[in-house]
């Protein structure tokens, strides 16, 4: 198994911080209130993800019954490997062009496969923010 490095964790403000841990690209915060999975959040854009504790004390992922921040989890965007794979030969006619020059090139297009590089945690940042 592939290890995984560690986020990037950065304090916003003085005072106690809600415990989490990180187990493989999934990052637990609190008492396992809540999870989650940075590599199923990565976009082929920069993600923020905002927890927040909601009026009842319970954790909750974006802003919209939120009262505090807890934490911002900052995903970049996804990075690709691509690699060109050679068209298949085809006999097609050449274009009229290559029959007046006497070319007997044969018509190639070169197609690039994109394969997505798997997250790496070490260039997820956590910033976390008093619970007090």
């Amino acid at each position: 198994m592939a290890k995984t490095n560690k986020v990037t964790v950065t304090e916003k403000n003085a005072g106690q911080k809600i415990d989490f841990e990180q187990s493989g690209t999934r990052l637990i915060f609190g008492d396992d209130e809540i999870m989650l999975n940075a590599a199923k959040y990565q976009k082929d854009w920069d993600v923020e993800v905002d927890i927040c504790r909601d009026k009842s004390g319970n954790l909750t992922i974006g802003t919209g019954s939120g009262l505090r921040y807890v934490a911002q989890v900052m995903i970049p965007a996804a990075t690709y490997t691509e690699t060109e794979i050679p068209a298949e030969e085809t006999a097609e006619a050449p274009a009229a062009e290559d029959e007046a020059e006497g070319s007997d090139s044969v018509n190639q297009k070169t197609t690039v496969q994109r394969d997505k590089n798997p997250l790496d945690m070490g260039d997820v940042t956590v910033i976390l923010w008093s619970i007090e």
